[in-house]
């Protein structure tokens, strides 16, 4: 066998830290060493990162070589400046007071790329050391946060190095910048950085087709390269559906993702069903919004509320199979066509049946009716849902609710670190 390719990767996201960010590159990593790839993952210390996640590093590989650099977080500074209400959500307060419209402007127009970029310099000046010391064939950034892709191309102008920039998110067209107090100039300075950041990397990829549609453009080697999932479902098939009509949202519901009809339609039907009154259960698996709560509670549906708060990602799988249907709601925003939730691929792999809410001719509506996982049900359609849900419902009372996916297996990480080791061999 050959020797194996160097390949450095610039992540904020690394384990210990929890959530929807580590997930990707850790599982990139876990299967490039089985693909003759030495990966060498450059990131945070630990104590930068709000959520932690331990169970996460049984997917490190043996002998993998880490570097960790400290960053300079104004975040911690934003969260304490504020200290969230019980209506606030991430760094976006419904009902914020001038002190934190204040540093939301600040944020906004003071840290572009992000509040990450005081770590720019530091990297840059870190990585110039080591890389001179032990060359690599490739870098790898991802972001977001983006301002780890102005590292690698200060890297690649300094070095010559290949250099593949992926994007998680979107940069400009990111969800929740047309909320911000953003002016302007600063918007522009965005899209004049991810241009030159999209131009001057060797390839880039991104989740989905809409994402690549709009890179396309500054670069014709942009590739689409999905999330995915990285669970066996037949180890796991001997799980117990859950008695009740369980109704399951797992991962972050916030006020772009609340849809104020799906609760309407449910009290609608308790009102008009007594057994559906009696068999309803709502579970949140992990962080929702008080939006979403207090409609809950306007509805009258708290009492089928069952909210379970955030829990570790080895203990998720179980919940996503014993549900009788898995919730999928897709951030109203502008940009809603190419969203494409990373819980949509682990859904997949549970088996059960999706109920999505969102753009019926965007990118997760695509790989949906592809796999035939579910439905998706366009926003202000409440007929359509309300008749999906009762579908559902009856399916259930006859012991039949059940889904018959195809084509899943192109998902699995395993599959998906194939097609990366194929992109990195052409560079």
């Amino acid at each position: 066998m050959s020797k194996p390719k160097r390949v450095l990767i610039i992540t904020y996201y690394w384990p210990p830290a929890g959530g929807s960010g580590v997930q990707r590159w850790l599982k990139f990593v876990k299967y490039l060493v089985h693909e003759n790839i030495e990966p060498i993952v450059y990131t945070a210390v630990e104590e930068s990162y709000a959520t932690l996640d331990s169970s996460l590093n049984s997917d490190l590989p043996d002998g993998l070589e880490v570097i960790r650099t400290k960053v300079f977080e104004p975040n911690k500074f934003f969260r304490a400046s504020k200290k969230r209400n019980a209506k606030s959500e991430g760094f976006l307060n419904p009902n914020p007071s001038r002190l934190e419209r204040l540093v939301l402007y600040v944020r906004a127009n003071y840290f572009i790329p992000d509040a990450r970029k005081y770590w720019i310099k530091p990297s840059i000046k870190h990585l110039t050391k080591y890389l001179k010391e032990n060359p690599v064939d490739l870098i790898i950034t991802t972001g977001p946060p983006h301002s780890l892709h102005l590292v690698g191309l200060a890297l690649k102008k300094k070095f010559g190095t290949k250099w593949i920039s992926d994007f998680r998110d979107p940069w400009s067209k990111i969800d929740y910048f047309h909320k911000l107090p953003m002016t302007e100039k600063s918007f522009k300075k965005h899209e004049k950085l991810e241009e030159e950041v999209v131009k001057e990397s060797d390839a880039v990829i991104v989740i989905g087709k809409s994402m690549q549609q709009d890179f396309l453009k500054f670069n014709s080697n942009t590739h689409v390269i999905t999330n995915g999932f990285d669970v066996s479902y037949e180890a796991e098939s001997n799980t117990r559906l859950d008695e009740k009509f369980s109704i399951v949202h797992i991962g972050m519901l916030n006020s772009d993702r609340n849809q104020r009809m799906l609760w309407e339609i449910l009290s609608e039907l308790k009102k008009e069903r007594s057994d559906f009154a009696k068999d309803l259960e709502i579970k949140f698996i992990g962080k929702a919004c008080q939006e979403a709560k207090d409609q809950i509670k306007e509805f009258q549906l708290e009492e089928d509320l069952n909210d379970v708060g955030y829990i570790e990602h080895q203990y998720i799988h179980a919940h996503q199979q014993s549900a009788q249907v898995l919730l999928l709601l897709v951030n109203r925003v502008p940009t809603a066509k190419g969203v494409i939730t990373g819980k949509i691929f682990e859904y997949l792999i549970a088996r059960r049946p999706i109920l999505a809410i969102g753009p019926e001719d965007g990118d997760l509506a695509e790989i949906l009716v592809k796999t035939k996982a579910g439905s998706i049900v366009e926003y202000d359609d409440k007929g359509v849902l309300k008749e999906q849900i009762l579908k559902y419902y009856e399916a259930y009372k006859s012991k039949n609710l059940r889904v018959d996916s195809i084509n899943i297996e192109q998902y699995h990480r395993k599959e998906l670190t194939k097609q990366l080791k194929s992109l990195i061999d052409t560079l």
